[in-house]
């Protein structure tokens, strides 16, 4: 069975989130568990993660979203822990007008491509990063990228419900990552 880790972005993805209703619909799917889902803090959010991961009986495939897609390409470099995969919905732009204060620690993202196969999910109209700004990512860090048209940041507020799209592009890439 494939082993899922939920990493929500600040806030800690709410239960009409399609990350929270993935969870509930699913036992492999677990949320890694930082200190504080409000005020993100880089080191915290590197050990949650690691801890998360270690304790995964398979390398897992990571399914971030937003804040936690910048994570992710921070713990790739520093941990040796094997990951099956990443999908990283929503990616953020650090200099956007509306990226928070609080996650610029995030900021700073580790160059090159990531070490497991990845998918950047992006919207035409997310205020956090434009189309443009995910594809930049997705070139840099090695990854596909799917852009879904307009769906805002992709997050509960785009009424996306349970996100079936979403399903299908994970299975995809679980798929590719088992190769």
């Amino acid at each position: 069975m494939t082993h899922f880790i939920i990493l929500p972005g600040s806030g800690g993805s709410g239960p009409a989130h399609w990350q929270s209703r993935w969870e509930d619909a699913n036992p492999a799917m677990r949320r890694f568990q930082p200190s504080s889902w409000d005020l993100p803090d880089l080191t915290d959010w590197l050990a949650a993660l690691e801890r998360a991961v270690s304790e995964a009986p398979e390398p897992p495939v990571l399914v971030a979203h937003s804040l936690s897609c910048l994570l992710i390409a921070h713990w790739q470099k520093i941990s040796r822990r094997p990951a099956r995969a990443a999908l990283l919905v929503g990616v953020p732009d650090p200099t956007s007008a509306v990226f928070p204060g609080y996650g610029m620690a995030f900021a700073e993202i580790p160059q090159g491509r990531l070490r497991f196969a990845s998918l950047v999910v992006a919207s035409t109209n997310d205020p956090y990063g434009s189309p443009e700004y995910a594809e930049a990512r997705a070139t840099q860090w090695g990854s596909r990228l799917a852009v879904i048209g307009p769906a805002g940041h992709i997050n509960a507020e785009s009424g996306l419900g349970d996100w079936p799209e979403g399903l299908d592009l994970l299975e995809g890439l679980v798929s590719e990552a088992q190769g």
